[in-house]
């Protein structure tokens, strides 16, 4: 793999910041809206929101046409949007009367919009080059979060930056959502649009008392402001690299060899030595893992359409000494399948009373490599589908993720030392 690092100086000049709302056929369909959040939603609301950058590349834009015609529609597609996604113009509250947080809509509640401006080299980020991901972070969006309430999700207008609050999204969601939207903005209107989202939260069953659980676990004894909606910090820096349809051949052809003597299977998709290959990379202790959709593997399973997080994260921890030499890669590649098997082959809930607090041990312990997965979907708003997309939040949880195209781009911390030229790349 070639590495090429670039370092520019990123400006950000915000122009605009708004309040989106939704645009109700009439008085009488405004209506207040509040949804409990399932165990699901309590597993991730003290977690990093997952940020998610769009790059379109737009040929002879101008600036008059970007404010009067692409902003116009943007915001008007995306108020349509809201009439069907109300959870998502309102805030995650916990009010003193309740045992847990909600999601809570109120009439003349918005969605964040943020228009702004940046001298950044379009061609660089664009690429599939390498740079420094703190070059990203100018770019991105806020999500405000306090102790008494946290907002779903914020939008900048540039390349179009999202960042979602994982308590009442998850990718499934995040992909539905900007799916209408996108879909809404390139035809005009809603007519034919996209399945609605499915509200229903009976359809989610787990163990009893699991999500009191969850929130238990998420506090110290000590402390003391038991309702803080803040999100955990976790550290983060790094830079991102690129694995190719080619790279994947040898990956993938490096395992067979290894293991065709042995007799046996492994689970070999696209993301198994993919992800092996990563974590087989880090010279440390690391922790590595990757979510699952529960929808489908729940009993009886959910509609696809379901709104907000329904998924399960898969972890395993290992040493350092586990990965020293290129035989290693190939145990990378069984304890992934492994991991990948336990999931298909297991009832999904299983383990997940002290999974939690399993979890939030390994993002906070500054010993570990923490390296997880996620992946990016890409939407057609009326100009094309993006040039790139990248999930900017990966350099503060040490993520990878998966493009469409094929390409695995992950990000790694700039402490961490990669092992040159392991298995015979340039």
């Amino acid at each position: 793999m070639h590495m090429v690092f670039h370092n520019q100086r990123n400006k950000m000049d915000i122009l605009k910041v708004t309040e989106v709302t939704p645009t109700f056929n009439s008085p009488e369909s405004m209506t207040e809206f509040h949804l409990p959040l399932t165990l699901y939603g309590i597993f991730w609301f003290k977690l990093s929101p997952i940020e998610c950058l769009f790059f379109y590349q737009l040929n002879k834009l101008t600036s008059a046409c970007f404010n009067s015609v692409i902003l116009p529609k943007l915001k008007r597609s995306l108020s349509l949007t809201l009439v069907r996604y109300l959870s998502l113009a309102d805030n995650l509250k916990w009010p003193p009367n309740e045992p847990k947080p909600i999601i809570l809509y109120t009439l003349n509640d918005g969605f964040s919009l943020t228009v702004s401006h940046s001298d950044v080299d379009f061609n660089i980020l664009s690429s599939s080059g390498v740079y420094e991901a703190a070059e990203l972070h100018p770019l991105k969006p806020d999500l405000i979060t306090s102790d008494v309430s946290a907002s779903a999700i914020a939008v900048q207008a540039l390349f179009s930056q999202i960042k979602a609050h994982h308590a009442i999204l998850d990718g499934q969601t995040t992909t539905m959502f900007i799916k209408s939207w996108a879909y809404i903005c390139k035809q005009g209107n809603d007519e034919n649009s996209p399945l609605p989202p499915n509200f229903g939260r009976f359809v989610v069953k787990g163990l009893d008392g699991l999500d009191m659980l969850y929130l238990n676990q998420c506090w110290s004894d000590s402390d003391t402001s038991k309702k803080s909606l803040k999100i955990i910090s976790v550290r983060g820096g790094g830079a991102s690299d690129l694995i190719t349809r080619e790279d994947f051949k040898k990956l993938r052809e490096r395992v067979l060899s290894k293991l065709s003597d042995s007799g046996k299977e492994v689970h070999l998709s696209t993301f198994v030595p993919s992800f092996a290959y990563v974590i087989t990379c880090m010279v440390k202790k690391v922790a590595f893992g990757f979510t699952a959709d529960c929808r489908p593997r729940l009993n009886p399973p959910v509609s696809q359409n379901y709104f907000g997080n329904c998924n399960r994260t898969k972890f395993e921890v290992a040493k350092a000494r586990d990965f020293i030499d290129e035989i290693q890669f190939v145990f990378g590649v069984q304890k992934v399948s492994g991991m990948v098997k336990a999931l298909m082959e297991r009832w999904i809930l299983e383990g997940m009373e002290k999974f939690l607090s399993f979890v939030l041990d390994v993002i906070t312990d500054s010993k570990l490599q923490l390296i997880t997965v996620t992946g990016p979907p890409r939407f057609d708003f009326g100009w094309g589908k993006p040039h790139k997309v990248v999930i900017v939040s990966t350099d503060k949880n040490g993520a990878f993720s998966m493009m469409n195209n094929f390409s695995w781009l992950f990000t790694r911390y700039v402490n961490v030392r990669f092992k040159g030229g392991m298995f015979g790349y340039n």
